[in-house]
């Protein structure tokens, strides 16, 4: 896995990949199409964030490159990348149990609160790419 050069692209699986943590400056890309909605990427070292419609979806801390990122009514589905720990930040339904699974192994269950954010730490490093699965209980 890479950065994602052009910052979001969709993939031929009909997923989602976007950021680029190598970069040194904050680089955005606004109003890309993607299954009729519009979605918005701010990218570099520091951080990345992903907006669908105007409203947050994805931040990690540092900036990370997500692979293949799906989105569905009982949760989400992606790869991550970056060159050090991350802390990532979704936006998923309100009050509701989530299990989360990073490389397949379960490593819990979370609740959102009242604005559906759940809260992740996962532990990357170059060429170190981590499978990130949160499912609805």
């Amino acid at each position: 896995m890479a950065v994602v050069e052009e910052l979001i692209r969709t993939e031929e699986d009909g997923t989602i990949s976007f950021g680029n943590y190598l970069l040194n400056t904050k680089s955005k890309v606004q109003d890309f199409e993607h299954n009729g909605d519009l979605y918005k990427v701010k990218t570099f070292k520091e951080i990345t964030k992903l907006e669908k419609n105007g409203m947050f979806v994805y931040e990690s801390v540092p900036g990370t490159a997500v692979t293949n990122f799906m989105a569905t009514a009982t949760g989400v589905d992606f790869f991550v990348e970056g060159t050090e720990d991350a802390q990532i930040t979704l936006e998923l339904k309100d009050d509701t149990e989530y299990r989360i699974f990073i490389n397949d192994s379960n490593v819990g269950q979370v609740k959102t609160n009242m604005s559906g954010k759940l809260m992740l730490s996962v532990e990357l490093g170059i060429s170190k790419e981590v499978h990130v699965k949160i499912a609805t209980l």
